[in-house]
């Protein structure tokens, strides 16, 4: 299939970022905020089923990330899945993907910058939040390149702090006392909704996918840059929740209100809270970061085929970014931040993502071997798996998302109508 054109006059974006900015970007992306908020949620689901339910999120995400990253290297510019659904499923397929993306990543931008908000400044949660919406808006205005110093700070602060904590945990008399217990109190079914709770801590290892336009050697670099950085952060949230599960046991884990703060005063780490407290906020920065990187270039490849304003596609002539894309999602999710607490949004961002990688899945399905095609089973499983894990998240997630998923594709059904009469 023909590789997907970029509309006239819409500018084209630089290639300035290389294989190190490509796991940072992607470690940025996946190590934060959900890692210091979905431990609990998802042991209160799956009990002492929780390391299982670990491996069954990185299981799909390893396959989403390899289907990604074939068809990032095939397609290397902005848009990631809208792309490669357009080109090939069909131009539905790939508006479908890049909906979900959008409405659920703008979601999850409002619901990081509440959680920075919450942890800085508890009572003004929502000044702060609208304050770094602007402030990370303004970094990505002046170049990805920027943006990517940024995210290196940011993700070795939070390695650091979760390091600590690990440390902590693991060498405690807490630990040493085997509260890492093993009680038959998993369920299959709980298993499965923590799995897709989980995923949301993995999503944005392709991210740097999304940014195929500014990647230099992206055949190479796409696919090395996604594997290394899921194969790190894979690596620290096993170690994370090996430590915290064997210092506050299944149970006191799934009651926490802060699991890592928690943990590090049961392991007798005090002095280590204000430090998790300070991670968790750098960590939302970095999710906030790296998720209006993304949400803005799928944006720009959007608009550049006219199912969102043709005017988002600009490039910026100096910096070489989708300033226009950058200001508008920045201005939508600064509202979002102000007015409305958003965190509830998370389930439905599970259910966008899921559903956004299956039809990655999909795509990379129909890749020919001199395409690079990956073995069939990898699509396959990893198709299967977010489906599976998509509606084993709550009802009301699930709901709501298949909702506004189903508002999409009226939308475009309107759009078609309208210009099949007026063509």
């Amino acid at each position: 299939m023909n590789k997907p054109s970029k509309a006239a006059g819409s500018g084209e974006l630089e290639r300035r970022l290389g294989l190190s900015d490509a796991v940072v970007i992607g470690l940025g992306s996946m190590i934060g905020a959900g890692i210091f908020g979905a431990l609990a949620p998802a042991a209160r689901a799956a009990g002492s089923g929780l390391l299982i339910s670990l491996a069954l999120a990185a299981v799909v995400a390893f396959c989403n990330a390899i289907s990604s990253a074939r068809l990032a290297a095939l397609y290397p510019a902005s848009g990631g899945t809208y792309v490669y659904g357009r080109e090939r499923l069909g131009e539905f397929w790939g508006y479908l993907a890049g909906w979900g993306f959008v409405v659920g990543k703008t979601a999850s931008c409002a619901a990081m910058a509440l959680t920075v908000g919450s942890y800085v400044w508890p009572g003004q949660a929502h000044a702060v939040a609208v304050a770094a919406v602007v402030a990370l808006t303004a970094v990505n205005y002046a170049g990805v390149q920027k943006s990517a110093l940024l995210t290196r700070v940011i993700v070795a602060v939070v390695l650091a702090v979760l390091a600590a904590v690990a440390v902590a945990s693991l060498t405690s008399s807490a630990a040493s006392a085997g509260r890492l217990d093993v009680r038959d109190d998993a369920t299959f079914g709980g298993v499965l909704q923590a799995a897709g709770l989980l995923f949301f801590a993995f999503a944005g290892y392709a991210r740097v996918a999304t940014l195929g336009e500014e990647v230099r050697d992206p055949r190479r670099t796409i696919p090395r840059g996604v594997a290394i950085a899921l194969g790190i952060a894979l690596v620290v949230y096993a170690v994370v929740a090996v430590s915290v599960l064997g210092v506050l046991g299944p149970q006191g884990l799934a009651s926490a209100a802060a699991p890592l703060s928690d943990a590090a005063r049961a392991a007798g780490a005090e002095w280590l809270a204000p430090a998790v407290r300070v991670g968790a906020a750098v960590a939302a920065l970095g999710s906030l970061l790296a998720l209006i990187l993304g949400v803005s270039r799928t944006t720009l490849a959007m608009a550049r085929d006219r199912h969102l304003p043709h005017g988002l596609a600009a490039v910026h002539p100096r910096f070489k970014v989708p300033h226009r894309a950058e200001l508008a999602v920045g201005a939508v999710v600064a509202v979002v931040a102000a007015t409305a607490d958003v965190r509830a949004a998370i389930g439905f961002s599970s259910f966008g993502v899921l559903a956004y990688y299956a039809i990655a899945n999909a795509s990379a399905w129909t890749l020919t071997p001199e395409e690079g095609r990956p073995a069939r089973a990898v699509p396959a499983l990893g198709l299967v798996g977010c489906l599976v894990l998509a509606f084993a998240l709550p009802l009301s997630s699930a709901l709501c998302g298949a909702a506004v998923l189903a508002v999409g594709a009226a939308a475009y059904a309107v759009r078609r109508a309208v210009a099949a009469r007026h063509p």
